[in-house]
């Protein structure tokens, strides 16, 4: 499903190398240092930026120099981009018509999607109406729209407090169970929230250093010190 081929990032004198195989419906949770990489390696899967060298594929097909928009992605970042003068209907349609004109059948599948993101009925709501997890449902909401087999997310809960944010990661959880998506999320959280996860990539420079289990975390005692967990 998600594969890196020796695949080479630089930015100013900082290189970057990642290789990379994640299966289909794997649920990957990304840590490590800040700075060290994470969003950048979301940001190659996505198509946002471009590798130096290597070879990025997705779903059995080289995408290495595909726009974002070409690739079986969507991607759900920290701040959830919601147009304040859209109502939820609009914000949701932007992932699959930009003009926004939609037919009767495409509003009954906008309000299908936001049944089960938990927002049924807030199709006429404004952002600055919902609170900061209804935003980040609409937000969720936009990318299962798309019908894209790989799900990003880079950070998007960490404003939320703990008890939103846990629930939050079950919906996601949930969908990805509902749709058949592949997972990867970047987080900076070492917490209970790692058991939604099946596997834990840890990146520091650049690198993947820790490719497991998330459970496995604290006997690598290595991992554990720059991570700051406490055996």
């Amino acid at each position: 499903m998600i594969e890196l081929q020796k695949t080479e990032y630089q930015y100013d004198n900082f290189n970057m190398h990642f290789v990379l195989n994640i299966a289909a419906k794997e649920r990957v949770v990304i840590v490590g240092p800040s700075g060290a990489g994470k969003s950048t390696l979301l940001s190659l899967i996505a198509g946002f930026i471009f590798p130096n060298g290597g070879q990025i594929i997705l779903n059995q097909q080289n995408v290495t120099t595909t726009l974002p928009g070409k690739r079986p992605v969507s991607m759900l970042f920290q701040n959830n981009n919601l147009f304040s003068h859209l109502t939820v209907e609009q914000n949701i349609a932007l992932g699959i018509k930009p003009l926004l004109k939609l037919s009767r059948a495409e509003q009954t599948i906008i309000g299908d999607i936001l049944v089960r993101v938990g927002l049924e009925g807030f199709n006429q709501r404004y952002p600055e109406q919902l609170s900061g997890g209804q935003r980040q449902r609409v937000a969720l909401a936009r990318c299962l729209i798309q019908h894209r087999p790989i799900l990003l997310l880079d950070e998007p809960f960490s404003a939320l407090d703990q008890a939103l944010r846990f629930e939050m990661l079950a919906l996601v959880n949930q969908v990805c169970s509902e749709f058949n998506l592949t997972l990867m999320m970047v987080s900076h959280y070492l917490d209970d929230s790692l058991h939604h996860f099946s596997r834990c990539l840890v990146i520091d420079n650049g690198k993947i250093i820790f490719n497991a289990a998330p459970n496995q975390l604290n006997e690598n005692q290595k991992i554990a010190e720059l991570l700051g967990i406490e055996s």
